[in-house]
């Protein structure tokens, strides 16, 4: 693909700051369902867009490895450099995460401009997303340890200045004011780490009463913007936040959910994952995201009208097995089918014959997902005979609540029961079995 630098329609909002894009290409990229530049770009515009920014301009730079002291070269940055001045743009973002070295290089050689990477641009929509007291902590967190090791460059005027002569002092302004920068600011990540751990033990105790509960539980992941939100909507009638923007809703959010023949489950969303979605922010949301760890089952939520709906979900799964989550049950849901022809939808079809197709938007598909969850909720279930004492009402409250009944008789014994139940309630009904024998 040739270097090019193009344009894009200026926004109507001129309070927007604009900014210049710069993609990279990466030479003999064997990765599977490797992104394109187009599509790189595109997604990058969608973030700036969501952060605040108008796109008026991208780069492109085919590279077979990083320069090591820009990334894109000396060459290449005075050619951003000319696209930003041209544009009036006060942002330039790199669609890669730089070294503090790489960052510092590139705002020396666009003085003009700020200099931002994809890692900054997404830990702003996270900052300007987060609602929920633990979702503020784990983005202050995120933030803290991606601008720790780039505190020098704050202050660097500053050094400049002491080298340039003081009187006599060993450390100018600009080191004693790095030190007390570094000193807090770890400090103050220690306290978050602290806070957030304490967080995390509070939701560990919870997942474990729901574990102990029998009750069946759901995760829904997904590539941001695939609709997590609508089907949790759909499915519960959540009430929760629903947006087209990037990264909605970063809260997790659980709502208990009625299976037929009464069986019950909880439902999680959780945050949107992303193409070279920040270590850091998977880190920060660790406790977050475990919550897809620890399910039963996951909902792989995947929009179908995206022409790179493959690498999307190769994205999530990778974010997934970053944290351990991979090896769980899932199920893919294909979202947004009402925005599909026929032939497309033929062809999802034909790729992913497992899968649920559905518009949530529309209710189209709710159904036979609602009879897909109660399916995969069934084969955690152990089947079960038992002749229960008429005084153990409260067992037979909790086959019909837990389990699937499949008959019940009530004979002078008590109450025969066939049902399938949660491996818990199958233990607690252990001493009720009886032989074939004994039931005849």
């Amino acid at each position: 693909m040739p270097e090019r630098a193009t344009g894009y329609e200026p926004a109507t909002d001129e309070r927007r700051e604009r900014a210049v894009l710069v993609g990279v290409e990466r030479v003999g990229d064997a990765r599977p369902y490797a992104w394109d530049i187009e599509e790189d770009l595109a997604e990058l515009a969608r973030l700036a867009d969501t952060a605040g920014l108008e796109v008026v301009g991208t780069v492109t730079q085919r590279l077979a490895r990083p320069e090591a002291k820009t990334f894109i070269g000396t060459g290449k940055a005075e050619e951003v450099a000319r696209l930003a001045k041209e544009r009036n743009a006060g942002v330039v973002v790199l669609d890669e995460e730089l070294t503090p070295s790489q960052q510092a290089n590139l705002e020396r050689l666009l003085p003009d401009v700020r200099v931002i990477d994809r890692t900054a641009l997404i830990l702003d929509i996270f900052a300007q997303h987060a609602v929920s007291y633990e979702g503020k902590l784990q983005v202050e967190l995120a933030r803290l340890e991606y601008q720790l090791p780039r505190l020098k460059g704050m202050w660097e005027h500053l050094e400049r200045e002491r080298l340039g002569g003081g009187r006599g002092a060993r450390f100018g302004a600009g080191e004693s004011q790095l030190e007390t920068d570094r000193r807090l600011t770890r400090k103050r990540i220690a306290e978050l780490k602290r806070e957030i751990a304490s967080i995390a033990r509070h939701r560990e105790t919870q997942r474990r009463a729901r574990v102990g509960s029998g009750v069946f539980r759901i995760a829904l992941v997904g590539y941001t913007n695939a609709g997590k939100s609508t089907v949790l909507n759909a499915l519960t009638d959540a009430g929760v936040l629903v947006e087209d923007k990037l990264f909605a809703t970063l809260d997790a959010t659980t709502r208990r959910l009625e299976l037929p023949m009464g069986r019950e489950a909880t439902i999680t969303d959780t945050v949107g994952f992303i193409n070279k979605l920040p270590h850091g922010l998977v880190e920060s949301f660790r406790s977050t995201l475990l919550e897809a760890r620890e399910a039963d089952l996951q909902l792989h939520i995947v929009d179908a009208s995206s022409p790179h709906a493959a690498a999307r979900v190769t994205a999530v799964n990778e974010v997934l097995t970053e944290i351990g989550a991979n090896e769980r049950r899932q199920v893919l849901v294909f979202n947004k089918c009402d925005l599909l022809s026929a032939e497309s939808r033929a062809r999802l079809a034909a790729a992913w014959p497992n899968a649920v197709f559905i518009a949530a938007a529309t209710g189209e598909g709710i159904d036979r997902l609602v009879e897909r969850l109660a399916q995969e909720a069934a084969r955690l279930d152990e089947p079960i005979k038992v002749t229960l004492p008429f005084s153990r009402g409260d067992l037979v409250s909790a086959v019909h609540e837990r389990g699937t009944v499949v008959s019940e008789e009530h004979t002078p014994d008590g109450t025969v029961i066939i049902a399938r139940v949660p491996h818990d309630l199958a233990a607690r009904l252990e001493p009720f079995r009886r032989s074939e024998a004994e039931q005849g």
